[in-house]
């Protein structure tokens, strides 16, 4: 077996990596931020890490494929109620409606298929 090329990996550690901002295709920018090692795919598709600031509400919007996140530090609380704590494990159908908040702020580690269509 070869070995791995440096060309071929990367690595980042989520506590020092530097995250970049998410911005929405119209500017607008909540707080959010993504740590994505693969830059073939859009920011926030694919597997990522995904950091909300305290307070910070995501916008409403429908995921065009599934999702699946784990909750790696805090808690979310989905617009319904549902709180999601550290350790959970979510996926949400391709589809779905939502938005969420984060009262302490908090760290995911995500995939998603296609970036998010905005609902109002």
């Amino acid at each position: 077996m070869k070995d791995v090329k440096p060309e071929d990996r990367r690595v980042a550690n989520i506590y020092d990596a530097a995250f970049t901002p998410f911005e929405f295709p119209d500017g607008l920018k909540l707080g959010d931020e993504v740590l994505q090692l693969d830059e073939n795919r859009p920011l926030g598709t694919g597997f990522h890490v995904y950091r909300m600031a305290p307070g910070m509400t995501t916008r409403p919007h429908r995921h065009n494929g599934d999702e699946q996140f784990l909750i790696l530090e805090g808690e979310l609380v989905e617009n319904d109620g549902t709180v999601f704590r550290k350790g959970d494990l979510v996926w949400l159908r391709d589809g779905t409606e939502h938005c969420s908040h984060s009262p302490n702020g908090c760290i995911l580690a995500v995939h998603i298929v296609e970036p998010e269509t905005t609902v109002e």
